[in-house]
């Protein structure tokens, strides 16, 4: 199997993008990615954890899942966020927090082996970098994760606590169908399980409250009508039983995410410490 190429494709406070592309042989089972602190590297003697190590931060992105995004053709290129992974089909990983801001790491990359290719060497070592710690002013944007857990229904199972928060909105409307706080947070909570619609639901939600925050949504606002008119009439799980393919929704979901992530757009808030209410 022929090694892919990796890059930096923008970094937030919390999170940094990495683009995935392809050898001349592709990566039709998908690819692996692996990350530490640049520090912690340097004090390893500029060596990698062990495999299985706890320490070390893995990633698999299968092509073999069903409506997975990440089988590449050749020269084919996919974007991750390292920080705020989407679990769409075929992602998983065993380091889910996010990244601390001000801070270098270091990433690698090998694609999966298939029937007929045994898997690649791993790529040459890319170093990245979070945004500096301390938001820009206002107008902000935070990932999905903080609209999930700073939300008005926490006051009732964390009264007083950090979690508790006013939104900017008593409702939103998603597509032709409007939806209540504790629906909106209902869908956050729900895992995407393969269905495109509620991928692009949690970045749709995060994007408009966003916006309604104060960010500036020249960045995505086609993107958000767009988004917009795709979902139409479809009720988004747990509300209603929606589905849209994820091939479908995967632009408009990795836009809508690198927005909220501070990729594009004004850049991303640090979300405060949840500590022992989380």
């Amino acid at each position: 199997m022929g090694t892919p190429v990796i890059s930096g494709a923008g970094a937030s406070q919390t999170s940094t993008l990495v683009q995935v592309c392809a050898a001349a042989t592709g990566a039709r089972a998908g690819f692996s990615v692996q990350w530490m602190g640049a520090a912690d590297y340097a004090a390893n003697g500029n060596a990698w954890y062990s495999s299985d190590d706890p320490r070390l931060c893995k990633a698999s992105f299968s092509g073999n899942a069903n409506g997975s995004r990440y089988d590449l053709d050749p020269g084919e290129c996919v974007t991750v966020s390292l920080g705020d992974l989407l679990f769409d089909n075929g992602a998983s990983a065993n380091c889910v927090a996010v990244l601390a801001c001000g801070t270098d790491y270091v990433v690698r990359a090998f694609a999966h082996a298939t029937s007929t290719l045994t898997r690649s060497d791993f790529t040459a070592v890319v170093s990245l970098s979070t945004l500096a710690c301390g938001h820009r002013g206002g107008g902000c944007t935070f990932a999905q994760d903080y609209w999930r857990v700073f939300n008005p229904p926490a006051c009732l199972t964390h009264p007083g606590s950090v979690l508790c928060i006013d939104w900017p909105v008593t409702s939103l409307t998603l597509g032709g169908v409007s939806y209540t706080v504790d629906e909106l947070v209902a869908i956050l909570n729900a895992p995407a399980s393969g269905n495109g619609l509620l991928e692009l639901a949690h970045q749709l939600i995060s994007a408009k409250l966003n916006v309604a925050a104060g960010a500036d949504a020249a960045a995505v606002a086609t993107t958000i009508a767009a988004a917009d008119a795709l979902i139409g009439s479809l009720v988004v799980p747990p509300v209603g039983d929606g589905y849209l393919d994820p091939g479908v929704t995967a632009a408009y979901t990795t836009s809508l995410a690198s927005f909220n992530q501070g990729a594009i757009g004004p850049g991303a808030c640090v979300p405060p410490d949840p500590g022992a209410d989380f």
